[in-house]
């Protein structure tokens, strides 16, 4: 398989500074590496997208922060994987906080409807990142990207790469979602989305709750993204990232899910994002990353 890498260092979307780091530092714990070893070609999209400081930029509405640079450096995300896509490409974004998925899924929304191919997304994450302007308590755009790419929120968002809706919410699951705010909350069940709290993973157990997810998917689409915010981890597994909360995947649950994920024969894309090094141990939420990233491409212990 070949794979692109595509780098978006950009952590204006939360309130803790230091994501911008966690592509570097998911580098620097052997991404590279860990693809080779599993017989892909790994191809890192260079030069770079470019962010500027956010100490030289204004924050602009504080229902909205950074909406400008963001918007910006989402669309060139978006232009990349599109294109990466239609090249034949599997799409690897790193992140940067979770407001690059509003690029993420711009691009992968543009190719699929010029394939003509219908797709839809995982969303492995402790939030719902289903605000909208109105209902954010904080103006984060990181919190507001799902919904974004779902036809909710500011429109020069949601037409970012093109006046469409990009992802259909009833292609939409959530799981290990255990903090939401009440106006977001509502905004998900009108809209529709399939959600797994952990308290729903806790009750299945984890293999249930995969096959269950796998199953969602098979019956709708042809294509699926994978997104995970590392914050859906326990904070004793991956202390480095940007909203620690407890009773979050262990080790374990995190990589079963991953590897199903690739057994489905679904997967076409993935997005790790929020890991901070600032917040870390030794690095360790970004070995936890590469880990992740290699299950979903097909790695196993023994097979």
């Amino acid at each position: 398989m070949k794979i692109r890498v595509i780098e978006l260092p950009l952590d204006f979307g939360a309130s803790r500074r230091g994501s911008d780091m966690g592509p570097s530092a998911i580098r620097l714990a052997g991404l590279r590496q860990a693809i080779q070893e599993l017989g892909h070609t790994c191809e890192e999209a260079f030069p770079g997208i470019s962010v500027p400081a956010q100490e030289f930029l204004e924050v602009g509405d504080p229902q909205l922060k950074y909406l400008a640079p963001i918007a910006e450096a989402c669309e060139e995300l978006a232009r990349r994987v599109e294109q990466a896509v239609l090249e034949g490409y599997f799409p690897l974004v790193l992140g940067g906080d979770h407001s690059i998925a509003i690029g993420t899924l711009a691009g992968l929304g543009a190719a699929y409807q010029k394939q003509g191919l219908r797709w839809g997304t995982l969303w492995v994450d402790a939030h719902g990142d289903f605000n909208t302007p109105e209902t954010s308590p904080s103006g984060n755009i990181h919190g507001m990207s799902l919904a974004i790419a779902c036809g909710y929120g500011h429109p020069d968002l949601v037409h970012l790469h093109g006046a469409f809706r990009k992802l259909d919410p009833a292609h939409v699951a959530l799981v290990g979602v255990r903090d939401l705010d009440p106006g977001e909350k509502l905004n998900m069940k009108k809209a529709g989305l399939s959600v797994f709290t952990m308290t729903d993973v806790d009750r299945l157990g984890m293999a249930e709750t995969v096959r269950r997810l796998v199953s969602f998917f098979r019956e709708r689409v042809d294509r699926l993204h994978v997104s995970v915010d590392m914050d859906v981890m326990d904070p004793m597994v991956a202390p480095g990232v940007g909203i620690p909360l407890a009773g979050g995947f262990t080790y374990r649950e995190v990589l079963l899910l991953a590897e199903e994920l690739a057994a489905s024969g679904l997967l076409a894309s993935a997005e790790l994002v929020e890991v901070n090094p600032v917040l870390d141990v030794r690095n360790q939420t970004a070995h936890m990353a590469v880990e992740i990233a290699r299950r979903l491409l097909g790695g196993r212990v023994y097979e």
